[in-house]
């Protein structure tokens, strides 16, 4: 398997109320603090090498979380997407991170947009990879996988531990298998993934997240998707946060116009235009996207609404 940038230290901030959240550092340990949270299913590697890279050598101070119930933290459903600001001011506190940019893959988004909404100028920038859209209040949308969480809740509510077991039991049956699952999962995805997977160090950094991290707890994705079919306990103008959003117009897991619909909401948002990519193309732009979050913190202000560009 191909090698990755190992994470500087990786470790455990005790929350208030007993439980306690993993994270794994890379890059500059004085460098400008970026919170990169992982995708549903996901862990605190799940961090493109290319950003590992580009960390290190421009100055950034890289970090990623385990939301509850995956890795190194304590299984837990949180009641709204809001709470987790709490938890995360409480992880920058230990860590000594005062300012931070904050970037979501996918169902990372709505965290990072929490975020965002509760803890103010703490939050510099915000950039969201084809991110989760609401399920329920004014900002609500319907469409994509999220729509099958929305009707599945109620089991997901009452079978979340059993549930749970029976996937980690899964993946550790199957993590022999795990490089030729990841290629059989890239035939069937769309081109612009397919190519993703395809590149040695983005099949390595799954296999590594996935079958290394979540195989023994699995009940964080469980949770996640609990969470998305809930209200998340604010609106998307209390973001006041500048928000660069990446999605790509052939996404096959968040609908596109569900991207446009958010940042039509955002009141100082971009939306960036990945032309004929997928749900994974964030993964393959990772230095397009630190350097937006580096030049978003020196702007020290929020840019108006401009519309979308497109990217090739």
């Amino acid at each position: 398997m191909t090698d990755l940038v190992a994470p500087r230290f990786e470790g455990v901030v005790p929350l208030r109320d007993g439980r306690r959240e993993g994270f794994a550092e890379f890059g500059d340990p004085a460098g400008r603090p970026v919170v990169w949270l992982h995708g549903t299913p996901g862990a605190r590697r799940q961090i493109p090498d290319e950003a590992r890279v580009y960390a290190a050598a421009n100055g950034i101070r890289l970090l990623g979380i385990d939301r509850p119930g995956v890795g190194l933290s304590t299984p837990y459903v949180y009641p709204q997407i809001r709470d987790f600001a709490s938890d995360l001011a409480t992880i920058a506190d230990a860590l000594d991170i005062e300012d931070m940019a904050i970037v979501g893959l996918s169902g990372g988004g709505p965290f990072a947009l929490a975020a965002g909404a509760v803890l103010g100028t703490r939050v510099r920038a915000v950039g969201v990879l084809g991110g989760v859209a609401p399920t329920k209040g004014p900002d609500s949308i319907d469409g994509g996988l999220v729509a099958v969480g929305v009707r599945c809740a109620p089991l997901l509510r009452v079978g979340r531990l059993p549930l749970s077991l029976s996937l980690a039991a899964l993946l550790r049956t199957l993590g022999p298998l795990a490089s030729p699952l990841v290629d059989l999962y890239a035939r069937v995805s769309p081109s612009g993934d397919r190519r993703l997977l395809n590149r040695a160090e983005i099949k390595a950094m799954f296999i590594d997240d996935l079958f290394g991290l979540t195989r023994h707890r699995f009940e964080g994705p469980i949770a996640d998707v609990i969470a998305f079919t809930e209200d998340w306990g604010f609106r998307l103008e209390e973001v006041r946060t500048p928000v660069v959003w990446w999605h790509g117009d052939a996404d096959h897991i968040v609908p596109f116009s569900h991207g446009v619909h958010m940042t039509e909401r955002l009141p100082h948002s971009q939306l960036r235009v990945l032309s004929g990519e997928s749900h994974l193309a964030g993964l393959g732009i990772a230095r397009e996207i630190l350097e937006t979050m580096l030049e978003m913190w020196e702007l020290g202000a929020p840019f108006a609404r401009c519309g979308d560009t497109r990217s090739q």
